[in-house]
């Protein structure tokens, strides 16, 4: 049975905490301890005991907050409850940190697990201190005190009365927004941090545990539901703007704009999995209860009933609306794209598609994209590389399109869904291969995407492309240090039209999907820890694919014009 105090700067964060553990069975008694005065007290009720009983054994902390509208704990105040906590001979803490500290990155997967390795930036503070105040809690009750930490890294929790960058957001009439980024959100109910800290209780023996919904909302969703009028305001000027008024509290620090530029969602898998938290809302049914909780909410919730959002951003009505305008018009009749061996993708179930990228620009993904949608009616899902999301308006139209950061957990994901995963194993490096390079198959990097395929007992179906790589002829690539730190690209690009005229050539394209190689059936999800077994799988890929273009390139007759299909192309 646990004796608990819980300290919280907000009272009624602290009462809701303290009447549901009040009503818990594993739990003795619940009492509310001020902050830091309250802490200074924890080292008497220690031996005095607490309402009569023999004193604390578990402490749950809800750090402070700077007062300056920054998203970061108070670490001075941290530090003395801290050490009254190991004065009073507590056995457990139970930290209530923030999914913050992740950062927000356009490195960042996507439903980051416990274990990510989060990025050393020194330019994201607000990360930086989350991780702090977990390394005070470590160092000065579990490694002095053998008091047993639990660590949860709650998504974000909306308050109306807290002055977060979030709340404030999404409980204003006006929310200043960056043109462009339309990042998923993770909103967290506020019942849900209190079962969240039951569980802890209850199961935890220390360690580090998400807290999020199911599901996630779209940025500009949840200001339309919100009623917040969205001002796109670019990052430059909001820089300007916001140096000089965060000086004096009149307005968020620059840094905080990251946490709307980019995703920064967590994985609850571990917690569920561990101490057997079920949140009871998603993000969109929080968001509801926020509003409604707001006598004055302006607007009408939602759009019809739907409350589930694709959890990486995918919108297939985005989709079909450059499907019928853009994507129609360069497919059709600015590349004239020819298509062979559509009927090698399954219909159904996954499947890894791989192929090769050429010019520095993702058409020829987007192409595929298109391509698929409309001779299949599936939406495959290809890896991008961190630098497709990092400017604006590319993160809406890659992000939307079905791009996911490359990675095994994402790979993982799209895979376990029955979904296609659309891989392009060259890596950047191919994407910026010189022209004269440009239809030999490189290096299919680490061979990964063989990995994938095995070890979630999928298909692979090769494809390529002769005439993507005219469109951006690379003649010469120039490494230059300030264009790789600021874009993340290798090189910077010359070609016939870039940069004095960044247009793509009309040459026409033709693509081939490959027969499929059923490596499900042939290997066990084990063999991609065979790095012998992952490697033959990839050369063989990579010599079906060269293979595959030195015919296509034999055929060919102008980079302009022709067919390579003939009676076979399909429409």
């Amino acid at each position: 049975m646990a004796r608990v105090a819980v300290i919280a700067p907000e009272p009624d964060t602290a009462q809701a905490v303290t009447d549901r553990l009040r009503n818990c069975s594993f739990v003795e008694c619940c009492e509310i301890t001020k902050h830091v005065n309250g802490a200074d007290s924890l080292a008497s009720r220690g031996r005095a005991g607490l309402s009569g009983l023999n004193g604390v054994d578990t402490v749950v902390y809800f750090p402070s907050w700077l007062a300056d509208r920054r998203l970061m704990p108070d670490l001075a105040k941290a530090r003395a409850v801290f050490d009254q906590c190991a004065r009073a001979g507590i056995k457990k803490l139970i930290l209530l940190s923030s999914g913050a500290a992740y950062g927000a990155s356009p490195h960042n997967p996507g439903f980051v697990s416990e274990s990510y390795s989060v990025l050393r930036d020194g330019r994201n503070l607000i990360a930086s201190e989350w991780r702090e105040l977990e390394a005070l809690a470590r160092q000065c009750l579990a490694l002095k005190s053998n008091v047993e930490v639990t660590i949860l890294r709650p998504a974000s929790v909306l308050s109306h009365v807290r002055a977060d960058y979030l709340s404030q957001l999404l409980r204003g009439r006006v929310a200043i927004t960056l043109p462009g980024h339309d990042p998923p959100l993770q909103l967290l109910h506020p019942g849900d941090v209190v079962n969240a800290i039951c569980c802890a209780i209850q199961k935890a023996e220390g360690g580090v545990f998400n807290v999020a919904p199911d599901g996630v909302i779209p940025l500009n969703v949840a200001l339309r539901w919100a009623g917040s009028k969205r001002i796109p305001v670019p990052r430059i000027l909001q820089r300007i703007g916001r140096l000089g008024l965060s000086r004096v509290g009149l307005a968020h620090p620059v840094d905080q704009l990251e946490y709307v530029r980019y995703s920064w969602t967590v994985s609850n898998k571990k917690s569920k999995r561990e101490l057997g938290f079920k949140p009871r809302f998603s993000s969109a049914e929080a968001l509801r209860e926020f509003v409604r909780e707001r006598s004055e909410a302006p607007v009408e919730l939602g759009n019809g009933s739907k409350l589930d959002f694709d959890d990486f951003g995918l919108d297939k009505d985005y989709i079909a609306a450059y499907g019928r305008t853009l994507f129609n018009f360069l497919y059709r009749y600015y590349w004239r794209i020819e298509m062979r061996g559509a009927d090698h993708i399954p219909r159904s179930g996954r499947a890894v598609l791989v192929g090769i990228h050429r010019g520095f620009m993702p058409f020829d993904g987007v192409m595929a994209l298109h391509g698929i949608v409309r001779t299949t009616g599936r939406f495959p899902r290809f890896l991008i590389h961190p630098t497709l999301i990092k400017f604006p308006f590319q993160f809406n139209f890659m992000t939307k399109l079905g791009g996911i950061i490359a990675c095994q957990e994402n790979a993982d994901y799209v895979l376990q869904r029955d979904e296609l995963l659309g891989v392009f194993p060259e890596g950047i490096q191919g994407a910026f291969t010189l022209y004269r390079d440009a239809y030999r198959v490189g290096d299919l990097v680490r061979d990964d995407f063989v990995r994938m395929a095995l070890r979630n007992h999928s298909p692979i179906v090769p494809f390529v492309t002769v005439g993507s790589a005219e469109i951006f002829p690379i003649l010469k690539r120039i490494k230059w240090r300030w264009w790789k730190r600021y874009t993340e690209w290798p090189f910077f690009p010359l070609t016939l039209t870039f940069p004095l005229l960044p247009l793509p050539l009309p040459s026409k394209w033709h693509t081939q999907f490959l027969p499929v190689l059923h490596v499900e059936s042939q290997y066990p999800p084990e063999a991609a820890s065979d790095a012998t077994t992952v490697h033959a799988i990839s050369q063989t890929v990579r010599s079906q694919m060269q293979a595959a273009i030195d015919g296509m390139l034999r055929r060919r007759k102008s980079i302009f014009f022709g067919s390579l299909f003939e009676a076979e192309v399909t429409s």
